[in-house]
């Protein structure tokens, strides 16, 4: 397996990350405080990011994106793996999520579906749940936090 590292992106370079997501047609115009984006790493390069939105003990896993060229060698459950971790030492008990076609590829990584209104109320007024994400979408969450 390759050697691979989880690294917070800095302010200075979410325009590579806001790219990355608008080339694979997934939001990128609603950066704001208290989203934090994450990015795995092997010695090639750069895989893919992932961005948690934490709200109290819950956060919103969003942003999840692996290369196209990348995928299908595990780095997916890596990446989902290594931000679960990162986000129960900030103190998240609950992750949740919207996602319009990686249910299934979720759910094998310990996500479960949930009405989208089950979700704590500063989850559903993050924009991705108010505003970008259409109710079609498929809420799923996972604790992590003494579960894991």
């Amino acid at each position: 397996m390759t050697d691979r590292r989880l690294v917070k992106v800095e302010s200075t370079d979410l325009d590579a990350v806001r790219l990355a997501l608008a080339a694979a047609r997934l939001p990128a115009e609603d950066f704001g405080e208290g989203i934090v984006f994450y990015r795995l790493d092997d010695e090639v390069g750069a895989i893919g990011w992932a961005a948690l939105e934490q709200r109290g003990g819950d956060a919103l896993l969003r942003s999840v994106l692996i290369l196209e060229s990348r995928r299908g060698l595990g780095a997916g459950r890596d990446m989902i793996e290594r931000v679960a971790g990162a986000a129960g030492v900030q103190g998240i008990q609950r992750l949740w999520l919207l996602t319009e076609s990686a249910a299934a590829f979720f759910a094998r990584l310990g996500f479960t579906p949930a009405e989208r209104a089950s979700a704590p109320e500063e989850i559903r007024a993050t924009s991705e749940f108010a505003l970008i994400c259409p109710v079609s979408a498929t809420c799923m969450t996972m604790a992590i936090h003494g579960e894991r």
